[in-house]
């Protein structure tokens, strides 16, 4: 895992670039620090400049980049390919490849100097690189399949910028304020993440996840997508899915394990890191696992965490996080994030991965399973809902016009609204935040609907079913957009790699085929349930009948306290209020703490998009530098 950054002028006779831009390069390049504090290497030339920050998993001693590759290419390259050691005897085979390292850098820039852009279905594992072709002045970048690993484009009149976290472009393109994307704001108030491929700065767009781009001077950018994950329900006989499923995971897992420094994983009480817990300890028995949780009762997985570590006979180190904690860091965690996040459960994930990093360089964690396998509670809502939406078109309109009138808080109303209302409008992903409505309410600003996001998305799922549906909505905004941002970002922010077995394409195609009745069996309220067949006598029994907790966080609680208190004075003094109707946000911090209602998440998400502005735009909150990452058992620091 580590940081990269790239330039190349739009001028064809352009020079050497002159100090002052190079001085501003290699600023901008020490913003990704956190990313590979291993060694930093620049390599310049006439109209362009590869910035990299090296953290040092494979091949340490070698695999330097920006690499020099056929004397034709420069490449940079952000992640890990799992099965470069098998592509790498292809390239020999098939073309008398030649290599200097043993690391998969190298292989993957003789795969695309050799196959183009088909070796892009052929990297088995996460991904953003850049490669430069010097003979022809072509830019080329492309994205992992599921958009685990980041990359972000500026494209100004001197030529084209890239780099894995939007903070390495901002000196680049104009202030944050003047170039706001209130269409994204809008997008933010719906899914609680801004969706790729835009960004709160107008200018500045994520490659999308399995996309590559291709980029001339004088051409500008064109994309091509190489990689669109689908869920089509097949017919299958169950065991022989359980055990597809368990053999594509087993080998996944086995390949996530490979490295020259510690490895650990994550642990919470839930099947998906569990499930990734007990394989990885069959391949290293004296696997160490983390876990975190909080004080508040009711919201620590700790003790199940530990339950579940001692059967497995591996070792657990907990992180309790604390409100003084929250307060303490939150600022340098929305920093970190560059577009806010409001997922509260970004918080613990930030402090788990700063424990974490103490004793390895790379965890394994579950990310995924719950978009595959069918996970999430709210997928099984088509099937309880399925009595209301078969009855006639009449019928319908009636009990919609009741759920109206009635009011909040009545049993019954939401179950009638929900029923009544066609899928593509009522889901429109897994935070169901702001409705069209209320944003409405909490806007200064007309923009475009959520339905710009989802539309063509439910339009591509015409032919299956509702959970498929929601499945497909939350694979391509929800798992990038959120789960794999702040996994990438909070573990980033300690020099730490997070490696995600279930997004790997022999699990994918596992997952793929599975039909409904075996992800959420009816009249179960078990959700994964496919998963969790597969994992019988590999995970404690116990673990394999829980439901999804995820380490919960005591948002509403918090809202409640001291927290609240700090809340309500960002809210108050936020200079925000041309975009937003901040009163009406207090007013629903006001009723949140009196009791009347939970609106946690609602002022949970104003709170981090003000906190994002006054860091980002206002200047009014100084974020500390980061922590360096102290060396760990095993490591060894490997220039700057």
């Amino acid at each position: 895992m580590c940081g990269l950054s790239a330039f190349v002028s739009s001028r064809p006779d352009a020079g050497p670039l002159d100090t002052l831009f190079m001085s501003a390069f290699s600023d901008a390049l020490a913003t990704l620090h956190h990313r590979g504090p291993d060694d930093t290497q620049i390599v310049t030339g006439d109209g362009y400049a590869f910035g990299f920050k090296r953290l040092a998993i494979i091949d340490r001693e070698h695999s330097v980049q920006p690499l020099q590759y056929a004397d034709r290419w420069t490449v940079v390259f952000n992640g890990e390919i799992y099965n470069y050691q098998e592509l790498r005897s292809d390239l020999i085979r098939q073309h008398g490849a030649t290599f200097a390292t043993d690391g998969d850098s190298e292989v993957l820039a003789a795969a695309f100097h050799y196959w183009g852009e088909a070796a892009l279905p052929r990297l088995r594992g996460m991904f953003a690189f850049v490669a430069y072709d010097h003979r022809t002045g072509t830019l080329h970048a492309a994205r992992d399949a599921f958009g685990i690993k980041p990359l972000y484009v500026l494209e100004t009149a001197d030529g084209l910028h890239l780099a894995s976290e939007r903070k390495a472009l901002d000196p680049f393109a104009a202030p944050a304020g003047a170039a706001l994307d209130t269409e994204a704001v809008a997008h933010y108030l719906t899914f609680q993440f801004v969706p790729d491929p835009i960004s709160l700065h107008r200018h500045i767009r994520r490659l999308p996840p399995g996309h590559r781009l291709v980029w001339t001077p004088g051409g500008g950018v064109r994309l091509h997508r190489w990689f669109k994950p689908s869920l089509r329900p097949l017919r299958v006989q169950p065991e022989v899915a359980y055990q597809a499923i368990q053999d594509a995971l087993t080998n996944s897992v086995r390949k996530h394990m490979h490295a020259e420094v510690p490895v650990g994983t994550f642990l919470s009480s839930g099947i998906d890191s569990s499930a990734i817990a007990a394989l990885a300890a069959r391949q290293k028995p004296d696997l160490h696992a983390f876990t975190a949780g909080f004080a508040a009762q009711g919201y620590s997985e700790i003790e199940i965490a530990q339950d579940t570590a001692d059967q497995l006979g591996i070792r657990l180190t907990p992180t309790v996080v604390t409100d003084e904690d929250v307060l303490a860091h939150l600022p340098r965690i929305i920093q970190l994030l560059d577009d806010p996040v409001a997922d509260p459960s970004l918080i613990p994930l930030y402090f788990l991965a700063r424990t974490a990093s103490r004793y390895v360089t790379v965890v394994l964690s579950g990310e995924g399973s719950d978009e595959l396998f069918g996970g999430y509670t709210i997928y099984r809502e088509p099937l309880s809902l399925g009595g209301v939406e078969k009855l006639p078109a009449g019928m319908k309109r009636g009990l919609k016009h009741l759920a109206e009138v009635l009011p909040e808080g009545v049993r019954g109303r939401s179950f009638l609204e929900r029923g009544t209302t066609p899928i593509e409008q009522r889901y429109y992903g897994n935070a169901r935040n702001f409705t069209p409505e209320e944003k409405a309410r909490l806007m200064r600003f007309t923009a475009q609907p959520h339905t710009t996001i989802t539309g063509p998305l439910y339009a591509e799922t015409a032919d299956v079913d509702d959970v498929a549906s929601m499945q497909y909505v939350d694979l391509h905004t929800w798992l990038p957009g959120d789960i794999l941002a702040k996994a990438d970002r909070m573990s980033m922010a300690h020099s730490l790699e997070l490696r995600v077995p279930f997004l790997d394409q022999q699990v994918y195609a596992a997952a793929a085929g599975l039909p409904t009745e075996l992800k959420l069996p009816h009249g179960s309220q078990v959700t994964k349930h496919a998963l969790r067949e597969a994992m019988k006598g590999i995970v404690p029994e116990s673990v394999r009948s829980a439901r999804k907790l995820g380490f919960p966080t005591p948002t509403r609680l918090w809202l409640r306290g001291p927290i609240g208190d700090w809340v309500d004075h960002l809210l108050a003094t936020s200079q925000t209020g041309h975009l937003l109707d901040l009163e009406y946000a207090r007013g629903l911090l006001a009723e949140h703490r009196a009791g009347d209602h939970d609106r946690s998440r609602k002022v949970w998400t104003v709170a981090m998009f003000c906190l994002w502005h006054a860091i980002a735009v206002e200047k009014s909150i100084v974020v500390a530098p980061p922590e360096l990452p102290a060396p760990r058992p095993g490591s060894v620091m490997i220039g700057g």
